[in-house]
């Protein structure tokens, strides 16, 4: 458990910095020159540049094991982060974001293989990544507000140098506070016992990208599941480019960084809900998806729900959503395979997170950027081959 908390804390000051930055990246763009078309490019291609460094990590994880990435990953994102501070016009800012992408790309699969890795069954290891989900609610909740008081206190070149040290910092802690499982205490075939085992199919490639058994034994993942979280993250990207933008947020920096906490407050009550982990981790990932796109849906009509209280309630509907991702890919994975896995997982995030910002730049005049969310959310449910994952296991 304590190369558990180690991990914890890692993913603690990575996520603290990343979401420092969603009220402050904006408007540091803006003060560079650039447009909001440019600056949709400059959010998306942090997460574009993710999908060489998420297929790199997929293999290198599962064959060399999760320190070195780690480790790597912080202190070079760290280092990048105080180029960051320097730099003087939109161009170098997004050729700087680009490498940060890449760099950050290798920590979220090799934690999350290695928190699999050292769960004992089914049970711990979904315990594992409902405590993930709430280290990254809890550092999203404070992270925001905080990245934009720096701002206002430091300024921007200060703020950015002060996030680059942490993460160098607890890159060097990682050198004497992980340690390697890379042997399994995991039963390859045991994980899919129990919750959830009934949605696994038991038949071979049907040609629709509803994929059955590999010859491990280990039921494949359809292809088509994936579309779950890039459109999750699309719509996240969206929210993140809108919000600093608000007519309730322009002009300051510190109201934008309320607004983001508010998501993550949202977040925090369903995480804290441990109830919840007793629903079957698909049908978690099915309604919250749901629930995300209505009220994205609402906020693109104008519902009469103030903004403040449906930026709660989509953070809501994140605290379902993501940790059962999560856990449902776990309880259906080889712990051969981890790595790879996750690695998908976090591409298909990357993806959706570099198309959000880009598209809701070049239509926010044309047309609601939370309608496209609330369009590609109920595009990939339905897309989302349920059949699969609702057949009954068989005797």
């Amino acid at each position: 458990m304590k190369t558990a908390i180690w991990l914890y804390l890692f993913m603690f000051v990575a996520i603290f910095d990343l979401h420092a930055q969603y009220p402050i990246l904006s408007p540091f763009a803006l003060s560079l020159g650039a447009t909001p078309s440019f600056i949709g490019l400059i959010l998306g291609v942090y997460s574009i540049t993710h999908l060489p460094g998420n297929l790199i990590a997929g293999y290198g994880v599962d064959k060399y094991g999760s320190k070195a990435f780690i480790i790597g990953s912080l202190i070079v994102a760290g280092i990048v982060l105080i180029f960051q501070s320097m730099v003087t016009d939109p161009w170098q800012l997004l050729f700087v974001r680009s490498i940060s992408g890449f760099v950050l790309a290798f920590l979220s699969p090799a934690c999350m293989s290695l928190l699999a890795r050292i769960a004992r069954d089914r049970i711990q290891q979904g315990k594992l990544m409902a405590g993930n989900g709430m280290v990254h609610t809890l550092a999203s909740v404070v992270s925001p507000a905080a990245g934009a008081y720096l701002v206002s206190k430091l300024g921007f070149t200060t703020a950015f140098t002060v996030l680059g040290w942490g993460l160098i910092i607890t890159g060097v802690l990682a050198i004497f506070g992980v340690r390697e499982h890379r042997s399994s205490q995991t039963n390859d075939k045991g994980m899919i016992s129990g919750e959830g085992a009934h949605s696994l199919p038991d038949r071979t490639d049907d040609g629709a990208g509803e994929t059955g058994v590999r010859p491990d034994g280990m039921p494949s993942i359809p292809w088509l599941f994936y579309s779950i979280p890039l459109a999750l993250s699309c719509s996240q990207g969206i929210l993140f480019f809108e919000l600093p933008l608000l007519k309730q947020s322009m002009g300051s920096i510190l109201t934008s960084g309320v607004l983001f906490s508010l998501v993550s407050l949202g977040a925090l009550v369903t995480l804290s809900l441990m109830f919840l982990n007793r629903v079957s981790p698909f049908s978690r990932t099915v309604f919250g998806s749901l629930a995300l796109a209505l009220v994205f849906f609402g906020m693109a009509v104008g519902w009469p729900i103030p903004l403040h209280l449906s930026l709660f309630m989509l953070g809501m509907a994140k605290g379902v959503v993501y940790p059962a991702i999560a856990s449902l890919l776990a309880a259906i994975t080889s712990s051969k395979r981890y790595g790879r896995v996750f690695s998908l997982l976090s591409i298909a995030y990357s993806i959706g997170a570099f198309l959000g910002p880009l598209i809701a730049g070049h239509t926010r005049d044309m047309i609601s950027p939370y309608f496209i969310a609330f369009f590609v959310l109920m595009l990939a449910l339905v897309m989302l081959p349920l059949r699969t994952f609702l057949r009954p296991e068989p005797a």
